[in-house]
């Protein structure tokens, strides 16, 4: 059976994340014994990012997630459900701190739900990564990266803190079946 390859080049939010589920579950459904997403994301909104994890961690068969370019902010959370992860000679990781958009007022209660919120993000992100990570000769300063010092990591660090297994150009096989998610 061909390899399926989806090429995830968008945010992440409800479309995308719905995008990625529909493409992947057709890829079981036509018997695909490996799917590979090849990621370039600025990130997106952090309750699709977990769903996405959770879900590419859920298939039935082997994921590869390859960088593309450059995975940012929620987009590592996303790379990070790989089984195997690899990622191009040119290509970055950006860890930074979350933000939020609010639109309107905000009562004191709605704000302790967003501050409650944000931190329970802040910790989940964290502990994937550590676990993702956890035979890393370097470890991952993630929570420092979140809070208050962003960090880009090239393909060479993003093998020694265990972010990826292999540095490879995008492999392209004439036989693969593609689909692409962009907006």
């Amino acid at each position: 059976m061909p390899v399926h390859v989806i090429y995830f080049t968008a945010p992440i939010n409800s479309a995308t994340c719905a995008q990625l589920i529909d493409k992947a579950s057709a890829a079981v459904q036509q018997g695909a014994d490996k799917l590979i997403v090849n990621i370039a994301t600025m990130g997106g909104e952090c309750s699709y990012g977990f769903t996405m994890y959770n879900f590419l961690l859920s298939l039935p068969i082997p994921v590869h997630t390859h960088n593309l370019g450059t995975v940012e902010s929620m987009g590592n959370i996303v790379f990070l459900a790989g089984e195997h992860r690899s990622a191009c000679p040119h290509s970055k990781f950006l860890f930074h701190p979350f933000h939020w958009h609010v639109q309107g007022s905000v009562d004191h209660s709605r704000m302790s739900e967003y501050a409650m919120s944000l931190d329970y993000d802040l910790d989940l992100y964290a502990r994937i990564v550590a676990e993702r990570t956890a035979d890393a000769r370097e470890k991952l300063e993630t929570e420092t990266y979140l809070i208050a010092a962003p960090r880009i990591i090239d393909p060479q660090q993003a093998l020694v803190c265990g972010l990826i297994q292999a540095i490879e150009p995008t492999l392209i096989d004439a036989l693969s079946i593609t689909s692409t998610i962009h907006s």
